[in-house]
């Protein structure tokens, strides 16, 4: 079921409804959003509920026996089958077809004639997000910095909550779990706010993403042709403000609609267009998978605390895998590869040149930095890497005869919503949304949600999923 449907507006009212009934207890009402929670995924695919199930299951018996067993290796033999069950299902499912396809390319470069059907696995939605969850639930408990969950009530809740399941924020047990034990029920303010929310969240998606962006963005990264400088860069920017409309989009949904339940669900974006460097970038995009890597790949591969090379090659490793869990395909290795090597000589300029960062010069290394992120959306966006190298000579002024494809309204257009993407970004980076709210006169505020609503009802969006249910 997806935010941007008519369907899951019902899903959410009949939900809400439900929720705050009074003559249901609060124990009633966590079994409901676990059914409702069921429901919204199953609707895809209802027998991919039995992952679902069968990761809840081992993760629950696994919490507990790690929270009261004191034999070193039989602790870690638990965890050993948390990550085995978890990782087992991703690996399978995510990268199954991915891995025999270079199974068979690596036969056939030494001479081996192997073929092999292709398993046309059906890739469950939102399997990286709710496994890399449920996995932190169980390595925090190993490494006894939470308590198990007070009843498998929820701890379930706890790995189906409807808002975040299918892509985040990927959520801790300690900042989620506990809200569950008591009863919860949003204020007016906050009701109002996450509804406000949920409205600005599919502004973005509806109207921003799908409306104004994605078009562009297929066109010039399913053309056959070389592109000239200007389409090319076009349909680059068009991808970055699309996937993060997109993105952004549906964390701010999740976090508008957890609100009208007065459950709180952490930020996942901070103006992340705005980041001076990539080290400050990565504590602004996708920041709950970005402390994920850090806390639990990043650091147990050493972090800065073995010496340079081993940061170096740790780094270089959390980035490359990270590139990975986005999708199975080595064009999001390629990814992940070239933001650990702009984090890497990061790290070395600044032990050569120190720059004090002011406002003249602020906005400039952002303008860098956004530039910079902007080559590996290509890797991201394109399926080839003819299709990727292309795309890159282009931008980089190496196709003089590169062919027009997009018509100059088009470029006007992507250029201008990308600049005032950007300057947004820029004068919201030290601050948040819930601030400027606060000193904005309501009447304005109530004149921005009736202009996004009207742009709702009158947009193309042609429903489409958002994009990171295919990761």
């Amino acid at each position: 079921m997806l935010f941007n449907s008519l369907g899951f507006i019902a899903f959410l009212t009949i939900v809400l409804i439900l929720y705050y009934t009074p003559i249901l207890s609060w124990v009633q009402k966590k079994v409901m959003l676990l059914l409702a929670s069921y429901i919204f995924y199953g609707l895809w695919n209802p027998p991919l509920i039995l992952l679902l199930w069968i990761s809840t299951m081992v993760d629950w018996t696994a919490g507990n026996q790690l929270a009261k067993e004191e034999r070193p290796k039989i602790r870690k033999l638990w965890l050993l089958l948390s990550m085995f069950v978890n990782l087992g299902f991703l690996a399978f499912f995510k990268y199954g077809d991915f891995l025999l396809e270079n199974f068979v390319a690596v036969t056939g470069a030494i001479g081996w004639d192997f073929q092999a059907l292709p398993m046309d696995i059906i890739l469950p939605m939102g399997i990286s997000f709710y496994t890399f969850q449920t996995m932190s639930y169980t390595i925090d408990i190993y490494k006894r910095k939470i308590e198990p969950a007070k009843t498998f009530l929820d701890f379930a809740l706890y790995v189906t909550f409807f808002p975040q399941l299918v892509a985040g924020p990927i959520v801790r047990a300690k900042d989620l779990i506990t809200q569950f034990y008591e009863k919860k029920k949003a204020t007016a303010q906050q009701f109002i706010w996450g509804l406000f929310l949920l409205t600005l969240g599919l502004f973005q998606k509806v109207v921003l993403a799908d409306t104004l962006l994605s078009n562009t963005s297929d066109t010039v990264f399913g053309a056959k042709e070389i592109l000239n400088v200007w389409d090319a860069w076009s349909g680059t920017l068009a991808f970055s403000g699309q996937i993060f409309f997109d993105f952004a989009g549906y964390s701010t949904c999740a976090i508008g609609i957890a609100l009208m339940l007065g459950i709180v669900l952490p930020d996942n974006f901070m103006y992340p267009y705005a980041s001076i460097g990539f080290s400050d970038l990565w504590k602004r995009w996708h920041i709950s998978l970005s402390t994920w890597l850090r806390d639990y790949l990043y650091i147990p591969l050493g972090g800065n605390r073995n010496g340079i090379t081993r940061m170096y090659v740790a780094l270089m490793l959390t980035m490359l895998l990270g590139g990975l869990w986005h999708g199975a395909a080595w064009t999001f290795v390629i990814w992940g590869g070239l933001h650990g090597i702009y984090l890497v000589g990061e790290r070395l300029l600044k032990k050569m040149i120190t720059i004090k960062v002011n406002a003249w010069n602020g906005i400039f290394l952002a303008l860098l930095t956004y530039t910079l992120v902007n080559f590996t959306w290509v890797f991201f966006r394109a399926r080839e890497f003819t299709t990727a190298k292309n795309m890159i000579t282009s931008m980089l002024f190496m196709n003089a005869d590169g062919a027009k494809i997009l018509d100059t309204v088009d470029v006007l257009k992507v250029f201008g919503l990308i600049t005032m993407l950007f300057l947004c970004h820029w004068f919201m980076r030290n601050t948040n949304l819930k601030e400027v709210s606060k000193r904005t006169p309501s009447w304005i505020l109530g004149l921005i949600w009736a202009v996004m609503f009207f742009l709702l009802s009158i947009s193309q969006g042609s429903g489409e999923q958002f994009i990171y249910f295919q990761f």
